[in-house]
């Protein structure tokens, strides 16, 4: 007879992803960053605009309001960062080394220098509540009809859509153009599709901090959001 009794880990497979923190020395930055930061860091990790998994999370001050309050003038404005704000990569654990190699370095955004401090790996955790700051959307969507598509888009991936909330929609300038986002919260996750999600993000352009998704300890589902 064998008799296995030791604890399976059903999440295992979908622990692949981690973040990826630094430390920065930048005391400001343009509040419309995206695309810089993404020039920059894509020009000594270029696999972070083709890897599966990766992306690139924007840098946010004290007012950003947990991805539902910012400054309003993207022209304008500067983000005046704390020593307590990081630059924070999504990664697969076998790309873990390389981005390392960012340490000691420093990225030219918009004529302001981040200079690149020691890295902490940080596994996603799997909690109920989840939120996007930006997902790309179509500027003349209205919210019901973005909530549904993000309703199929999750059900494509397997994660099912009981809870949705649209925040606020930004603008991202990018060569070109204007990137329309909406920042989207979703609630009443387990485990496993709250990992899924994280891992595999939604929508296009997760380089320039699109469609990632991060858990949140602190954010409560909100009764009847739909």
């Amino acid at each position: 007879m064998f008799w296995d009794d030791s604890p399976r880990d059903e999440l295992a497979g979908l622990r692949d992803v981690v973040d990826v923190a630094y430390r920065i020395d930048c005391p400001r930055l343009p509040l419309d960053h995206a695309h810089a930061l993404s020039s920059a860091l894509l020009e000594l990790l270029p696999w972070l605009g083709t890897e599966d998994h990766a992306g690139v999370h924007l840098i946010h001050g004290a007012e950003s309001g947990n991805g539902w309050m910012r400054p309003q003038d993207p022209e304008r404005d500067l983000l005046h960062l704390s020593r307590r704000a990081r630059l924070r990569l999504r990664v697969p654990v076998a790309r873990v080394d390389e981005a390392a190699t960012l340490i000691g370095r420093t990225l030219e955004v918009s004529g302001f220098g981040i200079g690149v401090g020691p890295m902490n790996v940080i596994p996603l955790e799997p909690l109920p509540v989840v939120f996007a700051r930006h997902v790309v959307a179509d500027p003349e969507q209205d919210e019901p009809a973005f909530l549904a598509e993000m309703a199929a888009e999750l059900g494509r991936i397997g994660v099912p859509a009981s809870k949705l909330l649209s925040g606020l929609s930004h603008v991202l300038r990018v060569p070109g153009g204007l990137l329309h986002t909406r920042s989207l919260m979703v609630a009443e996750l387990d485990a496993q599709s709250s990992l899924r999600l994280q891992r595999s993000g939604v929508g296009s352009d997760q380089a320039l901090g699109c469609g990632l998704f991060i858990g949140h300890k602190d954010i409560a589902p909100v009764p009847g959001a739909g």
